[in-house]
């Protein structure tokens, strides 16, 4: 009997091309943005059907905030209509959310609804969802590592006692678990400052769908190919000659 592929647990996607989306139908950039928005809950509501545990969506980078600025105005106000709308239409299947990322930035309104969305799900035991707005990989490490570093000046922990896992603690809530896929939609081979500690040992799979585009259909196949990869984290398989 041939051996059971391992499913994914935690799958992160970076949703590219909601732009690029709107403009091959000579549209505004926002229209994009607003059905890539509306394809997260069906993306979100499929993969906690499919028994992933936990699902990591890239909205906001840090880095997007060099884009005009009446788009990244639409963007947060798009973030705040989609956590009072469509992530509490999930609530009934049991997501539990979670907001990743430098929320200082954000505006009090965005805030205090994220706020009171975490604190609703917080019981739920269904999916895992972690929604990365402001976020960057390398500023995540920082700030993991200034929490080491303070509690070395207050002689809480010794530098010698610095592991792995003192520095994954640091890590912002939620989001501190490896990654096992990582979706890129869009068609770039990159992953742009996203989850740089936890996607140490992703496959990463890249796709040229644009996001809004990115169907259930195309998560099972990403998920397929996932199932077939051999993961060996260094390793190697039994009875493979170096």
């Amino acid at each position: 009997m041939a051996e059971e592929k391992k499913y994914p647990r935690h799958v992160a996607i970076i949703l590219d091309g909601n732009g690029r989306w709107a403009e091959r139908q000579g549209r505004e950039r926002t229209f994009g943005h607003q059905a890539g928005a509306e394809n997260v809950k069906t993306i979100v509501r499929e993969a906690g059907h499919m028994g992933i545990e936990r699902l990591t969506l890239y909205a906001f980078s840090t880095e997007n905030w060099k884009r005009p600025q009446p788009e990244v105005n639409f963007l947060m106000e798009l973030f705040k209509d989609y956590l009072l709308r469509q992530l509490r239409d999930l609530m009934k299947d049991g997501v539990q959310l979670h907001v990743v990322g430098e929320k200082e930035r954000l505006s009090e309104g965005l805030r205090k609804e994220i706020e009171a969305c975490e604190a609703d799900t917080k019981d739920n035991t269904g999916l895992i969802l972690n929604v990365a707005i402001n976020y960057g990989g390398r500023n995540e490490i920082v700030h993991a590592v200034r929490q080491l570093a303070e509690k070395v000046r207050a002689g809480e922990l010794a530098p010698e006692d610095i592991t792995e896992e003192t520095v994954q603690a640091g890590l912002y809530p939620s989001d501190a678990a490896d990654v096992d896929l990582l979706i890129r939609t869009g068609g770039e081979s990159r992953i742009s400052n996203f989850l740089l500690w936890q996607a140490s040992y992703s496959e990463l799979y890249f796709t040229p769908v644009l996001w809004p585009d990115f169907t259930v259909e195309e998560l099972h196949k990403a998920v397929d190919w996932f199932c077939h990869r051999d993961r060996r984290f260094g390793g190697l398989n039994e009875g493979t000659e170096q």
